[in-house]
């Protein structure tokens, strides 16, 4: 299935990063300034939207829940269908412990990565970064890991392997996915913060590394009261150098 939200490789319009696609959405206007204190505070500049940054095609549903044993503790899990423009997504919720109590809770939004979370890949520390947040949220007995279908930050499952041949032949992951004809990040929040918002949620304490996420939730109306960092050690010498394009091509805020 085509992702929801990513252009198609072979499209030669400009493709903005998530953070100015919210910006668009939002029908931003007046001059640029820090928005939330979180976004401030990391130095994310944010038009304030007039308005709550969702998408008016982009419809989000819930279709299921259940409980959800696992290894970790006892959560429900919240199954969500995206709507925009004709096109689906599916994403879980997994929800631990009383979310109306008067703290923001641990949330954790991860894009999914099959090559990490299930094949243990040592190209990434998306499977490190998801046990890490499970294992936070459980001490804690309250929070919320959102799973959205935003492979390779969403370029794609495939296109993700010819970026991965493409850092075989000396490309890092910026410059892999750029060679591709994407953006560095392609990745989107509006259906998240909706999830966020049919649960009851309006304030987290976010596990990420990454500022532009902050201040993207923060754009969509999520406020974010703290930044969890969510950082595991490194697994290997392609783990690391693949931290180290986070820190220094990204901005994200890692120890190294």
């Amino acid at each position: 299935m085509a992702h929801l939200f990513a252009a198609p490789a072979s499209s030669t319009r400009s493709r903005r990063g998530a953070l100015a696609r919210v910006r668009r959405r939002a029908g931003c206007s007046g001059e640029v300034a820090p928005y939330g204190a979180l976004g401030a505070h990391y130095k994310m500049e944010v038009r304030p939207p007039r308005i709550m940054a969702k998408d008016a095609c982009l419809e989000v549903r819930k279709v299921a829940e259940a409980e959800f044993p696992t290894e970790y503790g006892h959560f429900r899990i919240h199954g969500f269908e995206a709507r925009k423009d004709g096109a689906a997504e599916e994403l879980v919720a997994l929800v631990m412990g009383d979310l109306r109590a008067a703290a923001p809770p641990l949330v954790r939004v991860h894009s999914q990565c099959l090559t990490g979370d299930v094949f243990h890949s040592l190209r990434c520390d998306c499977r490190a970064q998801l046990e890490l947040s499970l294992e936070m949220i459980a001490a804690e007995g309250r929070g919320i890991v959102i799973y959205e279908s935003e492979e390779g930050r969403g370029i794609g499952l495939l296109n993700k392997l010819r970026a991965y041949a493409l850092q075989d032949a000396g490309a890092d992951t910026v410059e892999a996915n750029e060679q591709l004809g994407f953006e560095a990040d392609l990745r989107e929040y509006e259906a998240p913060a909706e999830i966020l918002s049919q649960l009851g949620v309006k304030t987290v304490r976010l596990l990420t590394n990454n500022p532009e996420k902050i201040a993207a939730l923060e754009a969509c109306g999520v406020g974010v009261a703290e930044r969890v960092p969510c950082q595991a050690e490194p697994r290997g010498e392609q783990s690391e150098e693949y931290l180290r394009t986070k820190k220094e091509r990204m901005g994200h805020i890692l120890d190294l």
